[in-house]
């Protein structure tokens, strides 16, 4: 059952099936959205994975989800009208989100909490994401053998760690296979934001890119790709039907069993304040079906990438690593903490221009 509330101006008014539920005393989970559902990227699949808790409990749980929910002072309104509404289990899934979560936690520690990709926690809130970057790791060795300009567009969000990490996994993996391409970024300061991210690809398509990456949650990018003729790598969800003949793969995000396992730890009463960070091994992100035109050569190395790093012989962050500047980050032998990837605000060897600050 699902009160949905759309944009962020919208206010808590369960509807009569809603109330009557809670009367009977199903809990009460709610999930907060940066974008739309409709983004067809980030919002869309954790809302799948909030559709999944429904059809998983049944009337023992009763969901709701806002959308469209700017990060800031916003976000918190929205978040503390989710609590004084009696929610029990609050998912705010954007990196924005994070300070505003852990200010109205504390007003309401009665309430538990779980923010996506961010790093404060507290008694009542936890901490979740997935290990992005492993997935462009294998994606950057597709990128390497499939470009024939050498020049590999990538559309940026927001520079934070997260998607940086993923910028530089992607790149170390392309210029082991082609030491001559080169990542160009485009910065559009949002993650949701088809008119921009379009505008994005059409530069950088421009420019000579031939093939297209994303850290970003509309098709927009994939669909400027197809039309120029152009490859491109789909972002949260499997955007093949936006570019069925030039996508080569997306990465996809999968929050159903996470967000199962979590309510199902709240209704058991042995709910904690953990911090989650799960790759392909844990099965938070996949690889959607690969584009049918990679050759036999392609497809087997990318496979054996993404086995590599479930099995752990493949660290995508193993050394030697070389900065933008021509420094040596880290030597061979070594790998990167977890602690260095979650701070990690440099460009490797092999993306062009300067990093936002």
């Amino acid at each position: 059952m699902t009160a949905v509330l759309f944009g962020c101006a919208a206010t808590l008014s369960p509807t009569p099936a809603a109330a009557e539920d809670a009367a009977s005393g199903p809990l009460k989970v709610a999930f907060v959205y940066v974008g739309p559902v409709g983004d067809h990227g980030w919002s869309y699949q954790h809302d799948l994975g909030r559709r999944a808790v429904e059809e998983r409990f049944g009337g023992k749980v009763v969901t709701t989800m806002v959308e469209n929910v700017s990060e800031g002072a916003d976000a918190e309104r929205v978040i503390e009208e989710l609590a004084e509404a009696g929610n029990k289990l609050i998912f705010t899934t954007s990196f924005g989100f994070m300070n505003p979560t852990i200010k109205v936690a504390a007003r309401h520690p009665e309430v538990m909490f779980e923010h996506a990709t961010g790093y404060k926690r507290s008694p009542n809130v936890a901490t979740y994401s997935a290990r992005f970057y492993e997935g462009r790791t294998v994606v950057g060795l597709i990128a390497g053998k499939m470009t024939k300009s050498n020049i590999i567009g990538y559309i940026g969000s927001h520079p934070i760690p997260e998607v940086i990490s993923g910028i530089n996994a992607f790149t170390l993996a392309l210029r082991k296979v082609n030491p001559k391409a080169e990542v160009r970024v485009v910065w559009v300061n949002a993650w949701y934001d088809p008119g921009k991210e379009a505008a994005a690809a059409k530069a950088l398509l421009d420019q000579g890119a031939d093939v297209i990456c994303q850290h970003t949650d509309s098709p927009a990018p994939v669909q400027a790709a197809a039309e120029r003729g152009a490859w491109s790598v789909g972002q949260s969800s499997d955007m093949t039907r936006f570019g069925p003949n030039s996508q080569l793969t997306s990465i996809v995000d999968e929050w159903d069993v996470y967000y199962i396992s979590r309510v199902q730890a709240v209704l058991s009463g042995t709910w904690k304040p953990t911090d989650t960070w799960g790759g392909l091994k844990d099965k938070m992100l996949y690889l959607a079906p690969y584009n049918p035109a990679l050759p036999k050569d392609v497809l087997e190395l990318a496979e054996k990438a993404r086995v590599d790093i479930m099995d752990g012989t493949l660290n995508p962050f193993a050394g030697p690593i070389i900065g933008q500047d021509g420094k040596e980050i880290l030597p061979a032998g070594k790998t990167l903490s977890d602690a260095d990837i979650l701070r990690m605000n440099y460009y490797v060897e092999g993306v062009q221009g300067k990093l936002p600050r």
